[in-house]
């Protein structure tokens, strides 16, 4: 086995002058280890390096990418200063379908020159991990495999990991010896596990990418779809969303994870002709949370992204709630560093965890509503395909989404929409039962067809 390669930074050695108006000289940087090179991790890692630490970026996989569906909001764009050319397709048209297959155009309170970018997750991804590496931060292509945690406030972490890029005939190992560590290590993280930051319930995601026909991808050229169903998922929803050359078509489910593979194929059939004649050239599934985890900061050791618990319910979003989320972390460490020359606990509850819940513990909780509402069966589901077409709804919807941010309604309007909502509940009961039904005869019939 080849020698474990480690990077202890030289300690700065400081000697004092006796002149009264000499000062000090300044401490050596941060060291922070940010594991897991996602949207989170990247973002922490470049905060960090352009705030002067010293920031190793660890991901095991740089060429890999997770199973997503690739929307985000219009505002990061220009928040993240994402260049135009990295998006895929500009959606102007979102359509949700119903368990009775009953269409609700989702895009006709679209503000005008507004849209949806869609990227690909291993494009984005890239781009943010070599922006990091720009800012300074040094990329360390590897697995983590443990954390040593340190006796007093101020000793250092170790991190253990195994270089995938040792180009030897056996994998070299490596230690870190850092200051702080970021968790951006996904929803199975490691990290967390390490610290014992709790445990949480996840669901898991599966995608088809399928390439289609010219004139079949045509159809998708600025339209992404939505389908909710018992059919497609009993918790979530199905999508058909537009790729460069192709469409992501996936599910997912918190309750039924051991018949995603059955789920995926009422998406296929929900789509139908759409996306006939197509072939899948990637598959994919990746676990993704319900809930932020019980801890997201354990001393010096702070969850950011998909390791933390941020991807919301209802929509399933989660790549701008990532990078935010890192940036503030990588802020927050930088920023303490800078002013008492440590990284405490206490520090990072303060400038991490108090602000990034001041901005969206309120957007988690409502999204959390309308999902036990809304998904919890057909004659919910059909409510909620209703309500999607009053165009209330979707302005209050894109005021929220596409700027990230929770819009007041008007009180007239919030009554209006409450009375609707109620009516369509108790008329959509009615409707989804009979949906319910006509599923089961369904499947009894095709238990009954000879093989």
């Amino acid at each position: 086995m080849a020698a474990a390669a480690c990077h202890y930074p030289a300690r700065l050695v400081v000697s004092c002058s006796s002149s009264s108006f000499s000062k000090p000289a300044p401490p050596r940087p941060l060291r922070v280890a940010v594991v897991g090179g996602g949207p989170a991790g990247a973002s922490a890692a470049e905060a960090l390096a352009s705030a002067g630490a010293q920031a190793f970026l660890l991901e095991r996989n740089p060429s890999g990418a997770k199973p997503c569906g690739g929307a985000i909001p219009l505002c990061m764009l220009d928040e993240f200063a994402i260049p135009r050319d990295l998006v895929d397709r500009r959606v102007t048209r979102m359509r949700v379908l119903s368990p009775s297959n009953l269409a609700a155009d989702f895009s006709r309170a679209l503000p005008p020159g507004a849209h949806i970018p869609m990227l690909r997750r291993e494009v984005l991804d890239s781009f943010l991990r070599r922006r990091a590496a720009d800012a300074g931060a040094t990329l360390v292509p590897g697995l983590v495999t443990s954390l040593s945690l340190p006796d007093g406030p101020t000793d250092p972490y170790l991190v253990h990991y195994i270089s995938s890029d040792s180009g030897g005939p056996s994998p070299s190992r490596g230690v870190l010896e850092v200051d702080a560590v970021v968790g951006a290590d996904g929803a199975n993280s490691r990290v967390a596990r390490e610290v014992g930051a709790g445990d949480y319930s996840t669901a898991i995601a599966f995608q088809e990418r399928i390439r289609l026909p010219d004139e079949t991808m045509a159809y998708y050229d600025d339209l992404a779809e939505m389908y909710v169903g018992g059919d497609v998922s009993p918790d979530f929803y199905g999508w058909v969303f537009p790729k460069c050359d192709h469409v992501a078509v996936g599910t997912g489910t918190v309750v039924a994870k051991p018949e995603i593979k059955k789920l995926q194929s009422g998406i296929r059939a929900r789509a139908g002709a759409k996306i006939a004649g197509g072939r899948v050239i990637k598959v994919e599934a990746h676990p993704i949370p319900e809930h932020p985890r019980p801890r997201r900061v354990v001393g010096r050791v702070a969850l950011v992204g998909d390791a933390a618990g941020y991807v919301t319910r209802c929509s399933g979003e989660g790549i701008y709630f990532a990078a935010k989320s890192g940036r503030l972390c990588g802020q927050a460490m930088a920023g303490e560093w800078k002013l008492a020359g440590a990284v405490t606990e206490a520090g990072l509850r303060a400038g991490y965890l108090r602000r990034w819940d001041d901005e969206f513990r309120l957007t988690f909780r409502f999204l959390d509503l309308l999902q036990r509402v809304f998904y919890g069966g057909n004659a919910g589901r059909e409510a909620l395909v209703e309500m999607c077409a009053d165009e209330y709804v979707q302005r209050r919807t894109f005021e929220s989404y596409l700027h990230k941010r929770m819009v007041p309604g008007s009180p007239w309007g919030d009554l209006r929409l409450l009375w609707r909502t109620a009516a369509t509940m108790v008329r959509c009961g009615v409707l989804g039962k009979e949906v319910e039904r006509l599923r089961r005869l369904e499947q009894q019939a095709q238990l009954q067809l000879p093989h």
